[in-house]
């Protein structure tokens, strides 16, 4: 055993020197598969890198592309006129190219279909009359007490009121603001003003307001100065409160101040004859304008109106001086409900209350002229179940004080108005955003001197879209 000691070093020294190159041989191959991934992963990134070179050229030439454009549409805007903003001016198109540059135009309107059944009790309202369009409490019939007609409800359909409007808007660099407005319908006085209902229904434009303003000055035709718009509840009928109501539009010049306003306005005079009652609404011989005044004060609670008029009433050489003042507003009573009103009297407020259903003056036996008093006014609730679902009740009335101590007062005198009044209750339905749907009954009175009454009930729907 002692003799095969000295071999065992020497057996594994044979080993190890038979084992190494097969070592080193399999850690070459190792080494030359992962280089062999380097490199196939390198060229990945490269082919990457050429693809995000050539994605980077195409977004370049993009933005070169839209660049460009963009300066070819400065060119276009400058050439044209518009300015950088991008919004329309009436210079860039030849809506009106005569205006100031850099006006801004506006145009709107609406569309409004009127259907209505009526009955009255004193025979029917005169066919193509205003009363067959809307409510006018001075075409109510009134007979002798035992004469009244054996009369049917009859029918009448129209869309005279659809109406449009254009305006145009200039502020000046140093702060000035003009704005030219001019608006009209196709009411026409009535469907018998250029045409009947045989075939075409013919409506004549009618202009309802045609003015400029210069900041706090207007020059035109619009409402008086003595009316308040603000405070007329909505209707179904075209005024709907109109006994109650001021409602006058004409030519003015106004300045307005803050909450205050002054105006002068066109005169005329209404007389009546005290011997016969008889009207003459074609007086034309005023010389004074009637001056106009009005405060108004407003906030989240509503607002509040006074106004106040002072005239010339003249009849041929016979004149005198009529004054008169209306209150009204509108109170807001939560965000659902509100109350509208107004409240007028006056001496010669005639023409401006009731669409003249009294006279402004009245003539007697020795041709002088007498102011006549009157006084009206509504009242009306508007309750919104929805914001599209909303409903109005107005009750209206007007009194006039026929002053039967005048010189000449006779029979025909009692035939002078005494009083009228109305109640209205409509719903009214928006389906969608400047469409609304409505249907309003009516009944109305009119009440002569001599307790002679007529009345009137009036079932009205509409539609209407707003532009």
């Amino acid at each position: 055993m002692t003799r095969h000691r000295p071999m065992r070093p020497l057996a594994v020294a044979m080993m190890v020197a038979l084992m190494a190159p097969g070592m080193a041989f399999g850690q070459t191959a190792k080494e030359r598969e992962l280089e062999a991934r380097i490199a196939q992963l390198e060229a990945q990134v490269q082919a990457l890198l050429q693809s995000q070179q050539q994605t980077q050229a195409s977004v370049a030439e993009t933005q070169a592309t839209v660049a460009a454009t963009r300066t070819q549409l400065d060119e276009v805007r400058v050439a044209q006129g518009a300015p950088a903003d991008g919004k329309p001016r009436i210079q860039g198109s030849p809506i009106l190219t005569g205006a100031t540059p850099g006006s801004a135009f506006s145009y709107g309107g609406f569309i409004k279909l009127d259907a209505m059944t009526t009955d009255t009790s004193d025979g029917a309202i005169a066919e193509g009359s205003a009363g067959r369009l809307f409510y006018v409490p001075a075409t109510i019939p009134v007979v002798a007490n035992g004469a009244e007609p054996d009369t049917d409800p009859y029918t009448d359909v129209h869309a005279a009121f659809s109406r449009f409007w254009l305006a145009a808007d200039f502020t000046s660099e140093g702060g000035d603001k003009f704005r030219g407005f001019i608006e009209a319908d196709m009411f026409g006085g009535g469907s018998a003003n250029l045409g009947n209902e045989v075939a075409t229904n013919t409506h004549g434009v009618t202009l309802r307001h045609a003015f400029v303003t210069w900041n706090n000055w207007l020059a035109g035709q619009t409402w008086s100065n003595f009316q308040d718009v603000a405070a007329l509840p909505e209707a179904v009928d075209f005024v709907g409160v109109t006994e109650g109501t001021t409602f006058v539009r004409q030519a003015q010049v106004r300045y307005t101040k803050g909450p205050f306003s002054v105006a002068l306005e066109n005169p005329l005079t209404t007389v009546s004859s005290v011997a016969t009652a008889a009207r003459n609404n074609a007086g034309g011989s005023n010389l004074m304008p009637d001056l106009t005044a009005r405060y108004v004060t407003k906030g989240d609670w509503g607002h509040f109106s006074v106004a106040g008029l002072v005239r010339q009433l003249k009849s041929g050489t016979e004149s005198t001086s009529g004054a008169a003042v209306s209150l009204s507003g509108r109170f807001n009573l939560g965000a659902s409900d509100d109350i509208r009103w107004m409240a007028n009297y006056g001496a010669g407020i005639g023409r401006y209350m009731a669409f003249g259903l009294g006279a402004d003056a009245v003539l007697d036996a020795n041709g002088e002229l007498h102011a006549q008093n009157g006084a009206g006014g509504f009242v009306a609730w508007r309750h919104a179940f929805t914001p599209q679902l909303r409903t109005n009740l107005m009750y209206s009335v007007a009194e006039f004080d026929n002053d039967r101590g005048l010189a000449g007062w006779g029979p025909g005198s009692w035939a002078a108005v005494e009083r009228a009044q109305s109640f209205h209750a409509n719903v009214i339905y928006s389906p969608f955003p400047k469409l609304d749907v409505g249907a309003e009954i009516s009944w109305g009175e009119r009440a002569l001197e001599d307790d002679r009454k007529g009345d009137l009930k009036r079932i009205q729907t509409t539609v209407k879209y707003s532009f």
